[in-house]
């Protein structure tokens, strides 16, 4: 039966238009709602984790720079990729096969650079607790910055690598007129953007958590060694918990998209079944922000101070924002 012209993205393409996606409108409403809100919601967080960390010279720690390079990611995964990827899964392309090939780019540089952020916060952590003696002299403001830098140019030069065939044939998957789809090699893919760092994570974490609590139990028995050894700060172990908890939500956020590449199967990006599991990665960008609002007491007090305008105050640069209170 021939598709009605209404029902068509292109109406004046009949045999080769996709057909525009059709739901109850109270559907199409709740979910539009539902969407954008947790978009905005993403970019709100964690530009509050920006402006934190950016503001507060207290907060300039390597550490917490990790955690802006992670931020701003987050950020620009709220603002930009998330709203895309709500108008592609519920409207048709109409931007043409370049720019759905060149727009690509920007996911997968952002994700990417979320791996590699989080990978750098499992080193970091890794040398805070096993090696807190060397850890000032190793992990300095300078190497997290030249690290960061270097995460965000592999990611930029990932990403061309992965999409560099569309380039050439942009639309080479694409089924009909007003479809956005790519498809990227997904043994290629699945090994240097999950199981690498994955491994790499879960290894460093274990070890980490092995040295903590190997410490806590020779605090509770008073054992000393004949030979003492450095113990790890309070704060540090507690950064590591809390770190520890964004990795776990990381690891549950990102497994099930690579578990599909695992059983060998290539994933068509832009399609239903990939938009799914995509904005369940993308969840992860908004939930970190919630888990430094639970468990980092300087957050929620950056916070304030940022919503109460305090910051645009002379001299608040230089609050205390480590103080307990």
């Amino acid at each position: 039966m021939m598709m009605e012209e209404d029902e068509l993205c292109f109406p004046q393409l009949l045999n080769t238009s996709c057909r525009r996606p059709q739901r109850p409108h109270s559907e199409a409403v709740l979910a539009h709602f539902l969407l954008y809100s947790a978009s905005l919601l993403t970019a709100t967080l964690n530009l509050l984790v920006i402006v934190s960390v950016s503001h507060f010279r207290q907060l300039r720690s390597p550490t917490n720079l990790l955690l802006l390079s992670l931020a701003v990611s987050d950020f620009f995964v709220g603002l930009l990729v998330m709203p895309i990827e709500i108008l592609m899964t519920w409207t048709c392309w109409v931007l043409g096969d370049l720019l759905c090939a060149l727009y690509f780019f920007l996911p997968v540089t952002l994700i990417s650079a979320s791996v590699g952020s989080v990978v750098l916060i499992s080193i970091d952590r890794y040398v805070a607790i096993c090696h807190p003696l060397r850890y000032p002299v190793r992990i300095t403001r300078s190497v997290v910055t030249i690290s960061v830098c270097l995460c965000w140019t592999c990611s930029v030069f990932y990403s061309i690598f992965l999409l560099y065939d569309h380039l050439k044939q942009p639309g080479r998957y694409n089924s009909c007129h007003g479809e956005c789809v790519v498809n990227i090699a997904g043994d290629v893919d699945v090994v240097v953007a999950f199981i690498v760092p994955i491994t790499v994570i879960i290894l460093l974490y274990l070890r980490v958590f092995a040295v903590a609590a190997s410490q806590a139990r020779a605090v509770r028995s008073h054992v000393t060694a004949v030979r003492p050894q450095p113990v790890t700060k309070k704060s540090e172990l507690k950064a590591a918990r809390t770190l520890g908890v964004v990795v776990a939500v990381f690891l549950v956020c990102y497994s099930p998209y690579y578990c599909v590449s695992l059983t060998g199967r290539d994933i068509l990006i832009g399609s239903s079944a990939e938009a799914v599991m995509s904005f369940l990665m993308y969840l992860n960008s908004c939930l970190n922000p919630v888990i430094y609002a639970l468990l980092y007491p300087w957050f929620r007090k950056a916070v304030r101070a940022i919503v109460t305008l305090q910051i645009l105050q002379p001299g608040s640069s230089q609050t205390n924002m480590l103080q307990r209170h």
